[in-house]
């Protein structure tokens, strides 16, 4: 699991500098959690996102972005309430998911949203 800051994330994820029109930079889908050091349910997440990190390894990435450090990423997607879950699959736009969410609830947005395009 990588924390990106802003220049990772232009040129991991998205440039959103020079680009308008979404275009993911990844080689793999991602799952990105906006979240603070001090928010308690951020905090329930993150030992879930790690766990996946594992299974999913090679399958997918998940990127982790504090929402204090990195207020321009944090605006640039109007995160208001954190954890925010942002899903990027490969094709298609991101799809952003808010609160704490049990690990079936990822399991079954990581295979529907990132995985889903692999599994046709």
């Amino acid at each position: 699991m990588e924390h990106l800051t802003k220049q990772t994330f232009l040129t991991k994820v998205f440039d959103f500098e020079k680009n308008q029109e979404w275009k993911y930079e990844g080689t793999l889908p991602c799952l990105i959690d906006f979240y603070a050091d001090w928010c308690g349910p951020c905090k329930m997440v993150a030992p879930v996102l790690e766990e996946l990190s594992k299974e999913y390894a090679g399958k997918i990435e998940i990127y982790k972005v504090d929402t204090e450090a990195e207020q321009e990423l944090a605006a640039a997607f109007g995160i208001r309430s954190i954890p925010s879950l942002l899903f990027v699959p490969m094709e298609g736009q991101p799809q952003m998911a808010m609160g704490a969410l049990p690990k079936g609830s990822l399991v079954q947005a990581i295979n529907e949203v990132l995985l889903a395009e692999k599994a046709n």
